[in-house]
């Protein structure tokens, strides 16, 4: 079977300073990470080729706004994804001037979409939804009740519920039972588990020793992202939730749990293994941004008078 490069293309044929550069950026990420970046470059290169402009040695500045207007107009890409395709563009040509492939970054300039996000539509599910839900997976099956546990009571993105092993969790340390996992960016964790999530992970692995922790209902094959996301979306219908929930929903309700519960900010950011502690101040303002919003101090305010 003919392997393939990064971008697609044979090993074998890896012939131009485009595609060593490119293979070369990839091969500083892992796993999920590598394969988004490779799907962000290589919606890239097919544009390119269409055009007949090599990636590297005819690049220049406007004909990647060009490529930016072809994300926006022709592929209908919403303003975050398109800044997520450029972040993904401009690092592949820092790292091309960096390696000496070309003198200078054609992307360096590029006007990058605004982005913004109304903090008051992050909440995830409060207290009693994350409840209904959990009791949902439990009766559903050990393998959902441990999807839901692992993301909604320990705070897990869904690649890496997904990876778990059922050797991840064996460790005691200091007196507690803990998983270890390699997170996002290759950041090694240890989390310890409370009673709770200890029995859901048992139940899950049942005779087991070994192999993957999570495995699909129907199949018993491992439990992938789009398998996750579809038993989340299974098991809130159960619950009768109505808000559209997504697995990162579920550790945005642990973020948001967490506070509601008293846990220090400080002590939030590291349960979520946050990188900046501004990302987690954002879940706190959004669960006050209605309560506390100006506009009830104005009504009060004018009450005696309007």
């Amino acid at each position: 079977m003919q392997k393939t490069t990064l971008i697609g293309l044979p090993t074998a044929r890896i012939t131009t300073n485009a595609e060593l550069a490119a293979a070369g950026y990839l091969a500083r990420y892992n796993g999920g990470t590598r394969e988004t970046y490779r799907v962000s470059l290589k919606i890239l290169w097919d544009w390119c080729g269409n055009l007949g402009v090599d990636v590297l040695d005819g690049m220049r500045r406007p004909i990647l706004e060009l490529f930016a207007r072809y994300l926006e107009d022709e592929r209908g890409n919403s303003p975050a994804t398109v800044a997520h395709h450029l972040s993904i563009v401009r690092g592949f040509y820092s790292f091309a001037e960096i390696d000496g492939y070309i003198d200078r970054s054609p992307a360096a300039h590029i006007r990058m979409p605004r982005v913004y996000q109304d903090e008051s539509k992050t909440l995830g599910l409060d207290r009693m939804e994350l409840g209904s839900l959990i009791q949902s997976a439990r009766a559903s099956s050990p393998s959902d009740a441990a999807l839901i546990t692992l993301m909604g009571m320990l705070g897990l993105r869904v690649s890496e519920a997904c990876a778990v092993k059922i050797e991840d969790y064996q460790y005691v340390e200091r007196g507690h039972r803990c998983l270890r996992l390699v997170g996002k960016g290759g950041k090694p964790a240890t989390i310890p588990l409370p009673v709770p999530v200890l029995r859901a992970l048992d139940a899950a692995a049942g005779d087991r020793t070994s192999g993957p922790l999570l495995l699909r209902r129907k199949s018993g094959e491992p439990m992938n992202r789009k398998a996750a996301a579809l038993a989340v979306r299974r098991l809130c219908k159960a619950s009768g939730i109505t808000k559209n929930v997504t697995p990162h929903g579920l550790r945005h309700s642990f973020v948001t749990a967490c506070l509601d519960a008293g846990v220090p900010l400080r002590d939030v950011q590291i349960a979520a293994r946050h990188s900046d502690p501004r990302i987690t101040a954002r879940y706190d303002r959004a669960r006050h941004n209605l309560d506390r919003h100006a506009a009830h101090t104005v009504a009060a305010f004018l009450a005696g008078a309007a």
